[in-house]
Order: C-alpha cells, then sequence, then structure tokens
C-alpha cells in the first residue's frame, strides 16, 4: 500500500511538472526586404561557414544601402536548410532562404565563404554545387573567399578563369584541379564574372574591389572609411585579367 501511494504522488509530481514546464517557442524568421532596383546578393551559407569570410563582404556590401545615387545591394544568406547553420567558431546563423525548398530572388551577385569541408565532404554534395551552377548562369558576378574557390572549381565555374585562394592551400587546389590556371601572391583575382580571393580579413579588399568596380573609387573609399579600413586599390597586390 505504501509503494502504491508513493507510486501516485510521483506520477502526481510528475503529471504538475510537465504541465507547467513552458514549451520552447517557435521561430518563423520573416524574410529580408529585397527592394526593388538593388543588386541581390547571395551569400551561401553552411556548418563550418567561416565568419570572417562572411561578415567582411557582407558589411561592405549591406552599407551600400547608406549611400546616394548608387545602385545599392539587397544582401541576403541561402542555404540548403531552413534551420540554423553553425559556423566554424561557433555563431549560429538563421539562414534567410532554403534554395531547396524556397522561392529564391534572381540573385545578381553570389558571395561563397569558405567553410570548414570546402575541401572533402562539402564538394560531394551534388544538391550545393547544382545550385551554384545554376545561379551561374544569371548572375552577373560569382566571387569566392579562402577556400570558397573551391566550391567554385568543383562547379566547373574556373575552367577558363584565373583564380586564387587561401595561400596555404593553392597547391591542394592545384592537385585536385590540375587543370585550373592558379596564382599565388595576390590578394584577389578579378577574370570575367569570377573574382576569387585569399579571403580571411582580406575579404574585405576584395568585396571593397567589387564595389570600386561598380561605383567607383569615391564610393568604395567612403565604404571603407565607414569600417575604419584603409583602401588604395594600387597598393592591393592583385590580378584583374582583361
Amino acid at each position: 500500500m505504501k509503494r502504491l501511494l508513493v507510486l501516485l504522488i510521483c506520477l502526481g509530481l510528475f503529471a504538475c511538472k510537465s504541465e507547467s514546464t513552458p514549451k520552447q517557442p517557435s521561430f518563423n524568421k520573416p524574410k529580408p526586404e529585397l527592394v526593388d532596383g538593388r543588386y541581390n546578393v547571395a551569400f551561401l551559407i553552411m556548418d563550418g561557414v567561416y565568419n570572417t569570410e562572411l561578415t567582411a563582404p557582407f558589411d561592405i556590401f549591406q552599407h551600400t544601402i547608406f549611400r546616394e545615387n548608387i545602385k545599392a545591394m539587397n544582401t541576403f544568406t541561402v542555404a540548403k536548410t531552413s534551420d540554423p547553420v553553425r559556423t566554424f567558431e561557433g555563431m549560429y546563423l538563421l539562414p534567410d532562404f532554403n534554395y531547396t525548398t524556397d522561392s529564391i530572388p534572381k540573385i545578381d551577385i553570389l558571395v561563397v565563404p569558405s567553410a570548414e569541408h570546402h575541401l572533402d565532404t562539402d564538394l560531394e554534395d551534388e544538391v550545393m554545387i547544382n545550385f551554384v551552377k545554376e545561379v551561374d548562369k544569371e548572375a552577373q558576378f560569382i566571387t569566392s573567399h579562402c577556400d570558397g574557390a573551391f566550391v567554385l572549381a568543383k562547379a566547373g565555374l574556373l575552367n577558363n578563369s584565373v583564380s586564387t585562394t587561401f595561400p596555404s592551400d593553392i597547391d591542394a587546389m592545384k592537385e585536385m584541379f590540375p587543370n585550373l590556371d592558379i596564382r599565388k601572391d595576390v590578394l584577389f583575382v578579378h577574370d570575367g564574372k569570377y573574382i576569387t580571393s585569399a579571403g580571411g580579413a582580406k575579404s574585405f579588399e576584395a568585396a571593397l574591389y567589387l564595389c570600386e568596380f561598380l561605383y567607383g573609387k569615391d564610393i568604395a573609399q567612403s565604404l571603407a572609411g565607414g569600417l575604419v579600413i584603409d583602401w588604395d586599390l594600387e597598393n592591393v597586390p592583385h590580378l584583374v585579367i582583361d
């Protein structure tokens, strides 16, 4: 009898606790506002994406909305999931668009930041690689930072272009893609619609270069000044293929 009484008390306490435990609220992230007449700039993110290669160009491009008389940029993230993506450094990001289920706006500029597995398992992700290929058909520019160049190479985008990547991974990229023209001793390469950069903090420079290419030197210097970056294209080792 005592055992039965104890059991009933425990069950009662468990029921009370269950009823009093609040449910975790669901969060539906609103889609970003895309202003007509701007460039649509998508940032491809996935687990293991590196903070700097993502946030550096994002900062530069997003700040174009505060400049007058230019075609500014709508910035947003795209991923193969709607779930939070964990960066290599441990930040969690909620993608703006899931490119496998959402209706994706036309992408004018695709940014491919580096991620932890861009030299191995990410290159086996056919869905992601095919997405990059599809975007390339209509995009005006495809840019990569650090090992994001491996994704572009795997998608076949760099077959006829000069490129670069993270300095210590250049030899690995040459070994993996022996037919590509991959350059050392430059921070970024612009060949046609493709801009590949060494990444890291130099991702700022590659993003500023694209802004200077699109908007002119004064706007690029203004964007750099707003982020306290010294910017002078002539002092940045780079290569532009005519």
